[in-house]
């Protein structure tokens, strides 16, 4: 479940310098604090999995784990915390030596993944409301993973819209943007 603080609206800027002095994550969902639960241990598995798959064919610098947040829009400002992302090489110079904070004035990442928790608010948040920040943002492939529903859905930005392809099973993964990947949505999903 996740639950927002009862805090005055915050500003993008007071977002980044806010610290309550514990190790609770949030994002800011149009200036209100959100708390992230904890992920699951299979959502982590997932997240790994993923990184040990990504780290054979892109530098082990371009990829965030559950670590670097994205400033995206909404009705007001909003920041993420995605489970995995690819950086270009332009991105990785432009949040180097700073926080992990990928702002407004960067370079989106060439891919987010997002591993879904169990529930309908989570389900709405990453494939609704996700969805349209990311392609608002620009960036190039959004990957859905969801073990409920045994899925993996590949959202490809075209004319600023997504397109989507769904695998599942032993049907190979297509990704434009890491055409050598080779991995099933069923590995993905058995992590």
């Amino acid at each position: 479940m996740i639950t927002t603080t009862k805090t005055p609206k915050l500003t993008l800027e007071e977002y980044l310098n806010y610290d309550d002095e514990t190790d609770t994550k949030y994002e800011l969902i149009d200036g209100e604090l959100v708390a992230m639960p904890p992920e699951t241990n299979r959502n982590n598995r997932i997240a790994i999995y993923l990184l040990s798959k990504f780290l054979k064919i892109v530098p082990f610098y371009l990829i965030c784990c559950q670590d670097t947040e994205i400033v995206v829009t909404g009705r007001k400002t909003r920041v993420r915390l995605p489970d995995l992302m690819v950086l270009t090489e332009e991105l990785f110079a432009a949040i180097e030596g700073k926080r992990a904070t990928i702002t407004q004035d960067m370079p989106p990442p060439a891919l987010v993944v997002e591993v879904v928790s169990p529930g309908k608010a989570n389900e709405d948040r990453d494939y609704r409301y996700k969805r349209s920040e990311y392609a608002a943002r620009g960036i190039p492939e959004y990957w859905i993973v969801d073990p409920d529903r045994s899925k993996v859905t590949v959202l490809t930005l075209v004319d600023g819209f997504y397109e989507e392809a769904i695998f599942e099973g032993d049907r190979a993964i297509e990704s434009i943007t890491f055409p050598h990947l080779k991995l099933t949505a069923s590995q993905v999903l058995m992590a």
